[in-house]
């Protein structure tokens, strides 16, 4: 591995993701660098020391690092064994949205007032469970993104930009959600995209939404193609073709979703479907 190693995990039109390793071979500070946009930065093995002028910061698994963009930073590995984070950059105006107004700085520039926070085991698990499903090609980007703005609101605090209250107009931007996402059942769309045909915040759409049904966009989404699987599994001889026809990644993720909801996998489901067709 080279000194600092990046896999893009997600790239979408309102966030990135990506996974940085790093070889740690550098105990002392390295030359200055600075980011090109800023980044919240999940530690999630090894340790590192990030120093911006006089200040220094320990990057463990406990913490979120704030990478501002156009500020200049050192890394210095005081542990052998080096380091691998995940990386996130959002949308000026997702972040905005998202960060409490005490956090951020006063520049221009969208940032951060201090260097990191501290994070909760619950915002530890969104950082594996993220990680592990984009790797193993698991989620898709529409859960990816739902689960990475609750990881950034779990880690940042609350914010009182939006109280979401199950209003006649909420019900009504939930009730368009649904339409849409009914229309093409197999499309694998993202909050962007979403938002773009609503003509509203992907934040404040995904906030709604929840709160009007009690559970995130990406689930009923998923729960609506599960629903169509039932329906038309008995005509399919293949399940790798309803799974790509349903818009899922994959068999064995299809299969998952499938057990996971229905306690039992497509084909039992298929089997005992098809034998209760024979016996009327």
């Amino acid at each position: 591995m080279s000194e600092l190693d990046a896999t893009s995990l997600l790239r979408t039109e309102l966030l990135s993701l990506r996974d940085v390793r790093c070889a740690g071979a550098c105990r002392h500070r390295t030359p200055e660098e600075f980011a090109s946009a800023t980044h919240l930065v999940f530690p999630y093995r090894g340790i590192y020391l990030r120093h911006v002028g006089r200040d220094q910061t320990v990057a463990d698994a406990n913490h979120v690092l704030f990478f501002n963009a156009g500020e200049g930073y050192q890394v210095s590995h005081p542990v052998v064994g080096g380091d691998s984070s995940l990386s996130l950059s959002l949308a000026d105006s997702i972040l905005r949205e998202l960060a409490p107004g005490r956090l951020m700085s006063d520049r221009a520039i969208t940032g951060f007032r201090h260097q990191h926070q501290g994070i909760d085991p619950r915002a530890q698990a969104l950082v594996a469970l993220l990680r592990h499903g984009l790797h193993n090609g698991a989620i898709e980007p529409l859960e990816a993104e739902g689960l990475t703005l609750t990881l950034v609101c779990r880690s940042l605090g609350p914010t009182t930009s939006h109280q979401c209250r199950a209003t006649r107009g909420n019900r009504r931007l939930s009730d368009r959600v649904k339409v849409l996402l009914a229309s093409d059942l197999s499309r694998r769309w993202t909050l962007a995209e979403i938002a773009s045909e609503i003509r509203g915040s992907p934040v404040y759409l995904t906030q709604v939404f929840r709160q009007v049904e009690g559970i995130p966009l990406y689930r009923y989404h998923l729960r609506l193609r599960l629903a169509r699987s039932l329906d038309l599994i008995a005509r399919y001889d293949d399940l790798s073709t309803l799974a790509a026809d349903l818009g899922f990644s994959s068999h064995s993720h299809f299969s998952a979703a499938f057990r996971q909801a229905y306690g039992r996998s497509p084909t039992a489901f298929k089997q005992s479907a098809k034998s209760s067709r024979e016996n009327h």
